[in-house]
């Protein structure tokens, strides 16, 4: 099956459980894994993205983590590996090791650095770089239109489409406009590149105005109902899934709404402890641990969606 075939439908973007001295603990990990892959409808895994706390973790922590989710995963599962980093000549040697450890394909993230602004043609040198060192298919992902220069301009997102290996992007501009904008002018310059969209908060309406796939966090949380709204919208029987999105949407703007927004990460392994999937969830510093009143508005908004989705 080809790497467009393979990313339809829902790819659960993943966490990374960590032990009390805060390394990566593996076997936490593969449970999790097998357990978000063990639900109906979950064609695939984005690892080692923003939810697996990548720019946290070391090169060689990343590559360990693709090792231990291809030790628990068929190879029915598609494994996409985020791709982080500062330095072009680091990220180069991580794409080689993502390849070697059984990723199926990578997903390329803007430098954080780029937020304070940066040129086109250094964006285009850092992604043609990157693919160039593999052969695996890669995704790019368009960062939030709030994220300043992380967010790639139309002009940018094209040339950069245009790359050879580039087969699609991560839509997370996590705005409704800007998504259909850059649907529409991706899809003119070639009818099939991929977007997949992502926008926990606002899927349904990505499903409305056309989605490929999704790769999505709330997919590790409540991967049923991610599943299930993904095929109402795909059945086009649209009552059910503005159900669905009812459910789900005070717990999306819970984790991903409420401020600062550098808390989602920390929300979404307290949802996996609060639902029993996880024994901690300890960031990696200097993220802190939420505030107690947080945990009551995360629970609130978990049993609702679940004690929903189990009435439905």
């Amino acid at each position: 099956m080809s790497a467009k075939k393979s990313l339809d439908g829902i790819h659960a973007a993943t966490v990374a459980p960590l032990k009390n001295d805060f390394s990566i603990d593996h076997t936490v990990l593969k449970d999790h894994i097998m357990d978000v892959c063990s639900n109906h409808g979950i064609k695939g895994l984005l690892i080692n993205g923003h939810a697996g706390e990548n720019a946290q973790l070391s090169s060689l922590e990343k590559t360990d983590v693709v090792r231990s989710v291809r030790e628990v995963v068929s190879n029915c599962i598609f494994v996409t590996s985020g791709l982080y980093s500062e330095n072009t000549l680091n990220a180069v040697k991580e794409a080689g090791d993502a390849e070697c450890a059984g990723a199926d394909a990578l997903l390329v993230f803007p430098p954080n650095g780029w937020a304070l602004g940066q040129e086109r043609r250094t964006i285009v040198a850092h992604h043609k770089a990157i693919a160039s060192a593999t052969q695996l298919p890669i995704l790019l992902y368009q960062a939030p239109v709030f994220a300043a220069g992380m967010a790639y301009d139309t002009d940018t997102l094209l040339e950069l489409a245009a790359i050879d290996g580039v087969i699609g992007v991560k839509e997370g501009s996590w705005e409704v406009a800007r998504y259909d904008a850059n649907l529409r002018v991706l899809k003119k310059q070639d009818p099939e590149f991929i977007v997949l969209g992502s926008g926990d908060e606002h899927l349904l309406a990505s499903y409305m105005m056309g989605s490929d796939g999704s790769q999505v966090s709330m997919a590790s949380v409540v991967p049923e109902m991610v599943v299930a709204l993904w095929e109402a919208a795909n059945s086009g029987t649209w009552e059910k899934a503005k159900f669905l999105h009812d459910l789900m949407y005070p717990l999306s703007t819970a984790i991903y709404g409420a401020s600062p927004s550098g808390r989602a990460n920390s929300r979404l392994k307290t949802c996996l402890k609060i639902l029993g999937k996880l024994p901690s969830d300890l960031m990696r510093p200097p993220t802190q641990g939420l505030p107690q009143e947080e945990y009551q508005v995360l629970k609130k908004a978990l049993d609702f969606a679940i004690e929903g989705f189990e009435s439905f």
